[in-house]
């Protein structure tokens, strides 16, 4: 096979290498939107491309003809070490994967059959593990220097990254709901407390955890990311806690974990509500003692980091399923904040989809693109059940589609237009059917509202008066008068 390139301009440049042709096309379609794409069937064609061009992540198949998997990661790993490593198999034994991911220093470990957003992600994970790498090898480069010239612009970088991460930068209109979740974010973010950040996918959980990172004192030090999903136990254990040299077959350095790489900083762990009770005690144990046991380790070792973990399951539902340790639960939501979806802060939408177009216009180098007011009424009127995430792949569509600079709604793909033209339809017709002068009509309006927002507040009536902007006395006011209590 010849190797091909998908070309995005601006995208991170993303090198495939497998044998099978399928499972190579199937590879490419996934990533191509967003990342330029370079392919190999052999690992001599990896080398070669990792040789001639700018790779930021290499993705490999494991069982290959002429190698495995493995080992040629493990010449990349010699050759290529800024370039980040991820391997694809269906082989589920854990031990051999561990020995496996550490012999070659891989990133990620992707079992088969892959899903395509959990390949997104993980890409998009490794590319920005890439851009840190850059910036920390740069930031240690100019500390070892007392050039006073150099010493600036290292906190002149230090500047740039917090403010990127600037709580203000997280897009919302000015009475968002997103908005108190934010503020309380800002308030926490002094105190070393364990948070818990709650929301369905898409929702921006780590972007909101890395702002608090960065509003705190430890914004100085790491901020290090894990999804507990991505991985099998005991290679997750290995990943955060760490491993000696010898401690099972294949691992023959010492693997220093997140744990310790964070110390000082903050670690986010993702979907930790899919970790196992066996795991949870581990974990439980680093949140009460501030100590790691690296596997195959005689001794502890004390580390200092703040825990900011994230879910997209209530986990309270978990502890009451059995499915979750209480203990550990009540450690890790010492400070607990839900991210609302999309669908209930439909005035964020321009300003998100706005901020959206902008990496677009950037991407594909598209200076005039603008959505036309059909389309926003129609992104508006969409409950989004994958969240801004969805919306994001909803206008890159609408872009790839668009003949000019105009974005209407004709562009919108067919499961968005018909579910918002449905929802207009219906709150026609719950407006029509609407008896009486104006105020009953407006009561009708206020009471609908009333029993949505306490339904889904689950009938807990102080987060609903706040979310109403009216205090318990006055809900209770209205509740009385429209006989909902």
């Amino acid at each position: 096979m010849t190797m091909e390139t998908k070309e995005n301009p601006s995208g991170a440049a993303i090198l495939l290498v497998d044998d099978e042709v399928r499972s190579l096309e199937a590879l490419v379609r996934t990533l191509e939107d967003d990342f330029t794409v370079f392919t190999a069937a052999s690992a001599d064609e990896a080398l070669a491309i990792l040789a001639s061009e700018f790779i930021q992540v290499i993705i490999s198949d494991q069982r290959m003809p002429d190698t495995s998997g493995v080992a040629l990661l493990r010449q990349v790993r010699e050759r290529h070490p800024q370039v980040v490593r991820i391997i694809l198999s269906g082989y589920t034994d854990n031990a051999d994967i561990i020995a496996a991911v550490n012999e070659a220093g891989i990133y990620q470990y992707l079992l088969k059959p892959w899903r395509p957003e959990a390949l997104l992600l993980t890409v998009q994970g490794a590319c920005e593990l890439f851009r840190l790498q850059q910036d920390n090898e740069l930031l240690n480069v100019e500390l070892k220097t007392s050039a006073p010239w150099l010493q600036s612009r290292v906190e002149f970088k230090r500047r740039e990254l917090k403010a990127r991460h600037a709580m203000a930068n997280i897009v919302r209109a000015e009475h968002s709901p997103l908005g108190k979740t934010c503020a309380l974010l800002e308030r926490v973010a002094p105190f070393d407390l364990s948070v818990l950040i709650e929301g369905e996918s898409g929702v921006g959980k780590e972007l909101l955890a890395r702002a608090l990172h960065y509003c705190s004192h430890r914004r100085e030090r790491p901020f290090v990311v894990e999804n507990c999903a991505a991985l099998p136990e005991q290679l997750l254990e290995s990943e955060l806690f760490g491993h000696k040299r010898g401690a099972f077959t294949g691992a023959y350095q010492d693997h220093v974990g997140l744990f310790q790489q964070a110390d000082g900083g903050t670690i986010f762990l993702d979907e930790v509500g899919e970790t196992s009770p066996a795991f949870q005690a581990k974990l439980l144990r680093v949140l009460q003692e501030g100590e790691i046991r690296p596997v195959g380790s005689a001794r502890p070792l004390k580390v200092d980091v703040r825990v900011v973990s994230a879910t997209n399951k209530k986990l309270s539902d978990l502890v009451r399923d059995g499915r979750f340790r209480e203990d550990l639960f009540y450690r890790l939501s010492a400070f607990a904040v839900a991210v609302p979806p999309l669908r209930e802060r439909s005035a964020d939408i321009p300003l998100i989809a706005e901020k959206l177009l902008d990496e677009a216009r950037s991407h594909y180098h598209r200076p005039r693109l603008h959505l036309l007011p059909d389309a926003m009424e129609a992104l508006r009127a969409y409950r989004w059940p994958g969240n801004v995430r969805q919306l994001r792949n909803e206008l890159y569509r609408m872009l790839v589609l668009a003949d000019g600079d105009a974005l209407g709604a004709d562009l919108l793909s067919p499961e968005v237009l018909q579910a918002a033209a449905e929802e207009q339809v219906a709150e026609l017709a719950f407006l029509s059917g609407i008896e009486g002068d104006l105020k009953a009509r407006l009561e009708a309006l206020e009471q609908r509202i009333l029993k949505e927002t306490l339904t889904r507040q689950r009938w807990n009536k102080t987060r609903a008066a706040e979310e109403l902007g009216l205090s318990r006395v006055g809900l209770r006011s209205k509740l009385a008068r429209y006989g909902l209590e």
